[in-house]
């Protein structure tokens, strides 16, 4: 079973949480909003501030706060590991779907659906980027994407241990 995204941020060194927490308030697609809200609102009980002055805050300071924080939920867990791939780690992301083979724009994938990749396949691309990127940050992508559709990266976390 995969490992949740909150404790993927969670267990994230704080250098990295920065950058995540600073990727996912620089987010700006509509359906992000409901997670900002719910970042304003924990961070401004953790403060004892009123949800509008934590709003109000630059992001600069909105990113340290909520990297600070170990326990978030799991949507702005997620918000936050998608918005940091997507800002920090687009060219990884894009080395891993090259070595699979799947097609992508930057790192995104641009088929509707992409039928889930063989275990073998899974771990000859690991081991391919992790010939060119720091273990650390290929092992959160994988955790990541098996965090978030278990369904197409099912053998992701067996094929890690290959």
């Amino acid at each position: 079973m995969p490992v949740r995204p909150s404790r993927l941020w969670k267990e994230m060194p704080a250098d990295k949480r920065l950058l995540a927490a600073d990727a996912f308030w620089r987010e700006e697609q509509a359906d992000a909003q409901m997670q900002h809200m719910d970042a304003v609102v924990t961070i401004a009980r953790r403060l004892n501030f009123r949800p509008k002055s934590v709003h109000a805050l630059p992001v600069e300071r909105k990113a340290k706060h909520l990297s600070q924080l170990s326990d978030v939920s799991e949507a702005v867990a997620t918000r936050a590991l998608i918005s940091y791939h997507f800002t920090v780690k687009r060219d990884l992301m894009a080395a891993f779907l090259d070595a699979l083979e799947i097609k992508h724009e930057n790192g995104l994938i641009s088929e509707e659906s992409v039928p889930a990749p063989s275990r073998e396949r899974i771990a000859a691309a690991i081991s391919t980027v992790k010939g060119t990127f720091p273990a650390e940050d290929v092992d959160l992508y994988l955790h990541t994407l098996a965090a978030l559709d278990e369904d197409t990266w099912a053998e992701v976390e067996a094929a890690m241990g290959d």
